[in-house]
């Protein structure tokens, strides 16, 4: 499978021949649960205050002829405490037992709780490689756009903000840009939690290592950047959908070269295993010496 590459004007420059990792399948199934995972991971654990509802007095004797018993009242039997009293008359008032006022509740969340979840390795790969191929899918993305998006490395060296927005309205996502801006405030409590306001996600800048770039895109709201190593479902992912991707021509390379998300070992570390088969026997007596 070959894709175009552009230049930072959004022109083509030539074409080059993709990894195997943009031939897999699309497995939205796979993704959605590599999501769910990563998501859930990310939960802060809550619950209820150990004690709430439980600090009253409220001890009511089961027996018939106690002091301070609820037989022979013709009340429940539900945990009161003792207002006033006057003798053996008491003013009651329901506490402690779910239901009452300012009782505990009945199944409160628990602070305990692992939200923690896993998932195999394979499984996990698959899934990102998966997302990763449905980026080179333009049915799925609905987008004007040719796909896969990738630009060469000039990109990773631009240090200014503006640069990179005028890169991308090259590259026709002007109306992107223009929907980004728009934040809606958010629904919920979540408004007095630091997370007042809700915005759309945008493209995504997949790098082959640390650069300017890093720097620069980070600004515009909804855009994402990320490095090639540190790709994951969550973040190829836009809801359920595909997310519209750009990739420098070096973050390419490094996918094919290092075997990303394929589980085998990389083409440098074949070639250091290689090398020390074929060192002669004297040379490696001497380096276990030295040792």
């Amino acid at each position: 499978m070959k894709a175009n590459v552009l230049n930072i004007n959004g022109e083509k420059v030539k074409s080059i021949e993709l990894p195997s990792q943009f031939n897999e399948e699309y497995r939205p199934d796979l993704i959605k649960r590599a999501v769910w995972v990563i998501q859930n991971n990310k939960r802060q654990a809550y619950g209820a205050f150990e004690r709430a509802g439980k600090d009253y007095s409220a001890k009511l004797s089961r027996r018939r002829k106690h002091y301070k018993t609820s037989y022979g009242h013709g009340i429940s039997r539900v945990p009161r405490k003792t207002l006033w009293h006057r003798g053996a008359q008491f003013g009651w008032v329901g506490a402690l037992a779910p239901g009452t006022v300012g009782g505990r509740r009945a199944h409160p969340p628990k602070a305990g709780k692992i939200w923690e979840q896993k998932i195999n390795k394979k499984e996990r790969r698959k899934a990102i490689r998966s997302a990763i191929a449905a980026t080179a899918l333009k049915d799925i993305l609905n987008k004007n756009i040719e796909v896969p998006l990738i630009v060469e490395n000039k990109l990773e060296s631009l240090n200014k903000t503006k640069d990179v927005e005028k890169f991308l309205i090259k590259l026709g996502l002007e109306n992107e840009l223009e929907r980004l801006k728009i934040k809606n405030i958010r629904a919920g409590r979540g408004k007095l939690r630091g997370r007042r306001y809700k915005r759309k996600r945008g493209p995504l800048i997949v790098i082959s290592g640390e650069c300017k770039l890093l720097k620069s895109a980070c600004n515009i709201p909804g855009v994402n950047i990320v490095e090639v190593k540190n790709l994951n479902a969550e973040l190829l992912v836009q809801g359920l959908n595909p997310r519209l991707t750009i990739w420098t021509e070096n973050s390419i390379e490094k996918l094919k070269n290092e075997n990303l998300f394929l589980g085998k070992p990389s083409k440098k570390n074949v070639e250091k295993k290689v090398s020390e088969k074929e060192r002669p026997k004297e040379i490696k007596k001497n380096i276990k010496e030295k040792k």
